[in-house]
């Protein structure tokens, strides 16, 4: 179970994790220059990942021509990095999501069914939308691989909120 719900409207507390490929940590929240878009995904195990994973990469420019797209899982830097040598990715593919920061962020945590699976704890599916100023705009969190935002709805959605300068909603 989550520790903490995501408070929209409010700051997210920075956190930085290592980036496959590049000796430079990436931070995830914080004041930037642009909007960011954080996906969380299972890890190297999940073929459903994988497949949400891919529909993203295929259709990358659209979202970076109007915010970064970062992607991070549990997983360890060597299975991260088998990931994106089998698949190619484009974006920021981080790992190291430590157990505590899935709960920061208000992920649900899932125990591996087995070693086939996996051997550490790792987060289950998350999106969040993060404003240039370091709030959070947007969150969708998933107790499960199935439950997935459609990636064309959700850029659309996002699009229309940074043209808009739309409010944060669900603040009530």
């Amino acid at each position: 179970m989550t520790d903490t719900k995501p408070l929209v409207g409010n700051a997210v507390e920075p956190i930085t994790l290592p980036m496959v490929g590049i000796a430079q940590d990436r931070m995830i929240g914080g004041v930037k220059d642009r909007w960011t878009m954080f996906f969380v995904y299972r890890g190297r195990h999940c073929p459903r990942c994988k497949r949400f994973l891919n529909k993203l990469n295929a259709v990358l420019p659209d979202w970076t021509a109007h915010m970064d797209i970062i992607v991070a899982s549990a997983d360890s830097a060597e299975k991260a990095a088998a990931d994106q040598k089998e698949f190619g990715w484009g974006f920021d593919l981080c790992y190291g999501l430590t157990e505590a920061q899935m709960r920061a962020l208000g992920l649900y945590v899932s125990k591996p069914l087995s070693d086939a699976e996996t051997t550490e704890n790792f987060a289950e599916p998350g999106a969040f939308a993060i404003r240039p100023d370091g709030t959070l705009m947007l969150v969708d969190i998933s107790n499960g691989p199935a439950a997935r935002p459609d990636l064309e709805e959700l850029l659309d959605g996002m699009i229309f909120n940074i043209q808009n300068d739309r409010p944060v909603r669900g603040t009530a």
